[in-house]
């Protein structure tokens, strides 16, 4: 196998920054040093799901895998150290690097940065913004993306204007001005399921401040559904400890842009602050993002079939962009590649909820989503209970919502736990046929009577399976 390319020497007038891009890729990317691209020699593209497997290496020893630089330090040459490739593993490592040119492959970005988590991508990003500045962000959204503009906007001097962004033609134009510096999106949102018109929204901003940045999280859907850069973004970043990893065993932040000048000062500021992912971390990334296509078919599959469920035969509201009973169905597939695997839904009433989720069996009670195991929440009570309740009311939050992120079991086992749950909880109706929604008077009549859930008093026989229903 040839061995890498030389570095360029530093000129007399670069600094360290600049001494540490000095790699020129296949198609002439100023990427961090790394020990050979991650693209094939011939510079060919091949399908996403192919580009996810395929990475190349200059392992002394031809390993399969890329092997991990479990290292801060690194030997020099010179007393100056001066022509080395790395140095120190806070500003660079070569398995940290060989992600970060393997994620900027799959992502078609000019420049990608890995940290140690979705919020520290987030924090990177936000330290683009100086005291006065004004961001304009969504009304759904991730309460640890709350809470840091909460922050900024108390302590930093920078004013946050929280508006629709599924409705940006209306929302957006009474906000935007020219102190406006970034705007930041979720689409789909996470747990509302609202879609936004990035490639609208990236027009209006820019027509009204060229200066401003789009700045779009990607986390619901990953690159591999949805690619935000190609569609008006400036930065995209999203948190690798979801659907990129998969498995939940790391935690991780990617950061993605095709402007080298942002991706210098975004670089600049992990160094300075020392929050690049670590070495292992890195590696385990790469091992998860091989697997990304065919969990998150699998994934979405069998969320379509669950949505379908819950919305025909149990009667529930039921937000999830596969559905064409969702308002942004149309638009949603204009800009996806596929509508993902979480999804949210109303029973009616917060107790009633609760039954529901502490009766699943497979769907374990947690934060977050995206791991092969499918996880049940209500982000009232938990992802999102750092935002008051009093903000979640303003801002329509459904306190008894229902947020299930769909892993890689059987979809008809997971079916079968949802219809136990909903069954032992009082939230539907069994007949000899199966299972079916309940009417507004039998919901009454059950709450005057007191029979809203079954009591330890008055213990009811719940068969350990239900009659499966086609979904």
């Amino acid at each position: 196998m040839a061995a890498p390319p030389a570095a360029r020497p530093p000129t007399a007038h670069q600094g360290v920054l600049a001494r540490a891009f000095r790699n020129i890729d296949l198609e002439g990317h100023d990427f961090p040093p790394s020990p050979t691209p991650s693209s094939p020699r011939s510079g060919k593209k091949y399908a996403l799901a192919t580009e996810l497997v395929y990475t190349e290496h200059g392992d002394q020893y031809n390993s399969s895998s890329m092997p991990i630089y479990q290292t801060a330090t690194f030997k020099q040459t010179s007393a100056d150290g001066s022509g080395a490739e790395f140095d120190y593993t806070r500003s660079g490592n070569p398995t940290r690097s060989h992600l970060e040119r393997h994620l900027s492959k799959i992502t078609s970005s000019a420049r990608c940065l890995v940290v140690s988590s979705g919020m520290a991508a987030l924090d990177v990003i936000t330290r683009l913004l100086q005291p006065g500045d004004e961001v304009i962000t969504g009304d759904d959204l991730y309460g640890g993306t709350n809470r840091l503009l909460k922050y900024l906007s108390t302590t930093g001097g920078i004013i946050v204007h929280h508006v629709d962004t599924a409705r940006p033609d209306i929302s957006l134009p009474p906000v935007l001005s020219a102190k406006t510096r970034m705007v930041l999106l979720e689409s789909p949102t996470n747990p509302l399921i609202k879609i936004c018109d990035i490639p609208l929204v990236s027009r209006l901003v820019h027509a009204a401040n060229p200066g401003a940045i789009v700045v779009v999280d990607n986390t619901m859907l990953s690159p591999y559904l949805q690619s935000p850069l190609s569609i008006g973004a400036d930065i995209v970043y999203e948190s690798g400890t979801k659907y990129l990893s998969g498995h939940h065993d790391l935690m991780a932040g990617v950061i993605y842009t095709n402007s080298l000048p942002l991706a210098d000062k975004l670089y600049f500021t992990i160094n300075a602050s020392g929050c690049a992912l670590s070495p292992f971390d890195s590696w385990l990334l790469l091992r998860g993002i091989k697997t990304l296509s065919v969990r998150i078919e699998k994934q979405q599959s069998s969320a379509q079939r669950i949505a379908e469920f819950l919305e025909s035969t149990c009667g529930f509201k039921v937000r999830y962009p596969g559905l064409q009973s969702h308002p942004q169905y149309n638009l949603h597939n204009r800009l996806a590649r596929g509508p993902g695997a979480v999804l949210s839904f109303e029973t009616g009433d917060v107790k009633l909820s609760e039954r529901v989720v502490e009766n699943t069996r497979l769907w374990a009670i947690s934060v977050s989503f995206g791991c092969v195991n499918s996880l049940i929440s209500m982000p009232c009570m938990m992802s999102h209970a750092s935002i008051n309740a009093k903000t979640r009311k303003e801002r329509d939050f459904p306190e008894d919502l229902i947020r299930l992120c769909v892993g890689i079991e059987d979809v008809d086992d997971l079916i079968d736990d949802l219809q136990i749950a909903l069954v032992k909880a009082g939230a539907v109706k069994v007949t000899v046929d199966g299972i079916c929604p309940k009417s507004v008077n039998e919901e009454v009549e059950g709450e005057e009577d007191g029979e809203d859930a079954p009591s330890e008093e008055s213990p009811t026989e719940y068969p350990e399976t239900v009659t499966p229903v086609a979904a």
